[in-house]
């Protein structure tokens, strides 16, 4: 008989584990929010939350067996499933961990990529360890539906091998829209010098909230109502100083930015089933209300983002009038920046790869393909500061197959680069214009003339040796020895 020693799987951790990162980045671990950490191993994330403020506990069969399970906000089952050999026992821990979370579940299993990098033999359905223990390795649509299954609730992929679920159906459509909505740029209005310093402490938030939100605020929406009714009299005469302090042009263009968000998740929340007007979150509803008027014709506006999904065409035209971006031949490359730049179908079509992997930790560049239903994270870590970064990792989602792959670059000798940076980017990114002045000195100097050869870094480099060039930061001068 095989014995299984899964005590041997705990890891002794620097910082907080990946599922616990990623929900306290995404604002699902607020003050006050009690964390239980199912399968705790050694302990190391209950330690860090408790120093972070939160109220945090765990249980382990091999490391903490003697702390109770119990009730909590928020319940992490973080990489626990995975080393589990006999299938119903896995899921009838799955099921345990949700019986004790009161609004969220965090269920986290290893990609089946990382298989590479593990030795050992087939057991079951996983893979028995040289060191004795257990690991069974997940494709990623197949961890959503083994986790949909089980549960009979729809996970919200939160990142490759990581997935959420909320208890309160309103939970989930908030955290949906969210996604979409955080991902757009606000410009930041100050409000007019005329008002006494109290007055513009006050108000501040009011005019936030229209430039994020596109609307004013409904009076359940409004802090420091007393602060308000103290200095304006009412809430309704602080609003009308607020929608007369914003210029035209910034009302405008918020209620058409938010618009555009909320048919892009709709679009989105379609795929989970959406909820009926009466579930969704109260601010959502006076979303729709403002800027469509009824939830049907919210949701029709959303429908069209999504039959325009199935037209290639569509798609390919969309990509090749995009304001942003670099377009070629088969696929529009755009700065995770820029997303939110695009046309409405091409946010949704990339929010439908989004749904598949979750968000792509390091992801720098996005690929939208014009050929095929495929939308790719590409992670380019040192965008920023190297002329020419190159590429360390891939994570390709195919729509059609609703398969996820991963492509690892990161020992390469010859990688892939990037040229031309500020074509992925949109006009007032940071460092654009440096970026586009290297083009131009690169371009006059010849360099980018022959596409094929610098596409990697040992072509890029042949170019500059045969030209008598290097780089100095984003500048190209004289290779030393040369004049």
């Amino acid at each position: 008989m095989t014995t299984v020693e899964r005590g041997r799987t705990a890891m002794m951790r620097t910082g907080l584990s990946k599922p616990l990162s990623t929900a306290l980045t995404d604002g699902l671990l607020l003050p006050g929010t009690s964390v239980f950490d199912y399968g705790c191993g050694r302990g190391g994330d209950v330690l860090r939350l408790n120093a972070l403020g939160y109220d945090a506990s765990g249980w382990d069969p091999d490391h903490a067996a003697d702390i109770p399970r119990k009730e909590a906000d928020v319940v992490n089952l973080g990489y626990v499933i995975n080393v589990i050999e006999d299938p119903h026992e896995r899921a009838s821990v799955l099921r345990s961990a949700w019986s004790l979370a009161r609004h969220i579940l965090i269920v986290a299993a290893r990609p089946d990529w990382e298989a590479r990098y593990v030795h050992g033999r087939r057991h079951g359905d996983g893979v028995l360890t040289t060191k004795g223990t257990f690991q069974k390795f997940f494709k990623q649509d197949e961890l959503r539906s083994w986790i949909d299954n089980n549960l009979g609730i729809r996970s919200i992929a939160a990142a490759p091998g990581i997935f959420y679920v909320f208890r309160e159906d309103s939970a989930s459509h908030t955290f949906l829209a969210s996604r979409v909505r955080n991902r757009r740029a606000y410009r930041r209005i100050e409000i007019g010098e005329r008002l006494l310093e109290t007055q513009r402490v006050i108000l501040q938030p009011l005019v936030d909230f229209v430039v994020e939100r596109g609307r004013l605020p409904d009076a359940a929406e409004v802090q420091n109502i007393d602060g308000i009714e103290n200095n304006f009299g009412t809430v309704k005469h602080a609003l009308a100083v607020v929608r007369h302090m914003i210029p035209n042009d910034t009302w405008t263009s918020a209620q058409e930015a938010a618009r555009r968000d909320l048919a892009v998740y709709l679009a989105l929340a379609a795929f989970g089933g959406r909820a009926k007007f009466t579930s969704l979150p109260g601010d959502i509803q006076l979303d729709v209300r403002a800027f469509y008027g009824s939830y049907r014709a919210a949701c029709d506006s959303a429908d069209q983002l999504l039959f325009s999904l199935a037209d290639q065409q569509i798609l390919n035209k969309a990509c090749s009038s995009a304001a942003v971006g670099k377009l070629t031949a088969d696929a529009l490359y755009v700065h995770i920046s820029a997303i939110n730049r695009l046309d409405p179908v091409l946010r949704v079509y990339e929010g439908c790869g989004r749904a598949l992997t979750g968000a792509v930790d390091g992801a720098t560049l996005i690929k939208l393909n014009r050929i095929e239903p495929k939308v790719s994270y590409l992670n380019y870590p040192d965008f920023d500061k190297d002329p020419h970064p190159a590429l360390i990792a891939s994570l390709r989602a195919d729509l059609r197959r609703l398969h996820v792959k991963f492509t690892d670059f990161a020992g390469s000798q010859n990688p892939p680069i990037l040229h031309r940076k500020e074509t992925f980017v949109a006009d007032d990114y940071p460092n654009r214009d440096k970026f586009a002045r290297l083009t131009l000195q690169e371009e006059r100097a010849g360099l980018l003339d022959d596409a094929r050869m610098i596409g990697t870094r040992e072509g890029w480099n042949a170019t500059l040796g045969q030209a008598g060039l290097r780089l100095a930061g984003h500048r190209v001068v004289r290779a030393k020895g040369l004049k």
